[in-house]
């Protein structure tokens, strides 16, 4: 089966304006003249500034090598003068439906220890089911560098809490399959990486018990809450949460802010800040939002359909160390904007 990608139009030309000599340049006097020659071999011994190197963290389905997610980590490199690095886990589409995410943060967190261009800190930029991984090394992974930015792109951070059907593609056979046994089993647990992230307000009870990744990730076990995760989420330097407006992947959508919906219930959907991970700070949600260190974007458009507007605006400047916004000249083009399909997990299929 052909996965789709995300797309990337074609970028306009850019030209340099040339501007002659005036009256009052430099090159009038001998004395500015030499002035201006010194102070350009000065420069010449100053390295171009570069930003925080950054990691990408893919979708499910997706895989590094894809055209759509290379475009993506070279134009954020080259706007944000940074350097970005597409890590792969295993063989990137296969093993993101069925490497359990466990797993999958353990390859991640192993890469970027061994990464010495990561070693004096970077940044993450997760897309979807990716954010939870990105979470994961920076909650888990004992020794590594220190993450300063975490730019999220539709994540669901609080879980996900569609049943996931599928259509006839191998992915979506294989899955079916799997999904015939309850989806807290063991069984669906290790073999199908979404099962570690749905969210059932109903069954929170077997959700606790037997779902793998989530509850770990967001300290949501009472009595195992480690104050390590916490300290390490809580120490980020700034944690950019962007939401689709028309989301149909992640349900709810407002799970790319960690809100959800109230145990026992699939009404209302609580704003982040009235839910217990917020209010009790589990991970320390709440207390880099006093700091002023959550950003809560909302853009238009589905699952991951961001224009070169919108990252230029709410990702870029991350990634630079700009606080500024950069206003961008070039037309709206959307990365993998999905086609609608009946369920999530179909959904799933286009990251």
């Amino acid at each position: 089966m052909n996965m789709p990608k995300i797309l990337l139009g074609n970028r306009r030309k850019r030209c340099k304006n040339k501007s002659s000599a005036t009256p009052g340049s430099y090159f009038q006097s001998p004395i500015n003249l030499g002035f201006l020659v010194v102070t350009l071999i000065g420069f010449s011994f100053i390295p171009a500034s570069r930003g925080v190197p950054f990691i990408v963290l893919h979708g499910i389905g997706d895989q590094c090598s894809n055209k759509g997610m290379s475009h993506f980590t070279q134009e954020l490199s080259e706007w944000s003068n940074s350097k970005g690095y597409c890590l792969e886990i295993g063989d990137g589409g296969w093993d993101s439906w069925f490497k359990p995410l466990e797993e999958q943060t353990e390859i991640v967190c192993k890469k970027v220890k061994q990464m010495k261009e990561l070693q004096d800190g970077y940044n993450i930029v997760g897309l979807s089911q990716g954010n939870l991984i990105g979470r994961g090394v920076v909650e888990f992974c004992d020794g590594g560098p220190p993450v300063r930015n975490f730019i999220s792109l539709g994540g669901p951070h609080a879980g996900t809490s569609s049943v996931p059907l599928c259509g006839s593609g191998i992915f979506c056979i294989i899955a079916d399959a799997i999904m015939k046994f309850e989806i807290y089993s063991d069984y669906v647990q290790e073999h199908l990486a979404p099962s570690g992230y749905l969210k059932l307000p109903n069954d929170m009870e077997d959700y606790l018990k037997k779902c793998r990744f989530l509850p770990k990730l967001n300290n949501e076990l009472p009595g195992e809450r480690n104050a390590t995760y916490k300290e390490r989420f809580s120490s980020l330097q700034n944690l950019v949460l962007i939401m689709f407006e028309h989301d149909t992947v992640i349900i709810p959508k407002q799970t790319a802010w960690f809100g959800y919906y109230p145990d026992g219930a699939f009404t209302p959907v609580l704003p982040p800040q009235q839910t217990k991970l917020y209010i009790e700070d589990w991970i320390g949600l709440k207390k880099l939002d006093d700091a002023g260190r959550v950003k809560y974007i909302s853009v238009a458009g589905n699952h991951l359909g961001i224009s070169q507007d919108d990252m230029k605006k709410h990702i870029v400047p991350y990634l630079n160390g700009s606080s500024a916004q950069v206003i961008s000249t070039l037309p709206s083009i959307s990365y993998g904007k999905p086609t609608p399909r009946k369920s999530v997990f179909s959904e799933l299929l286009s990251l």
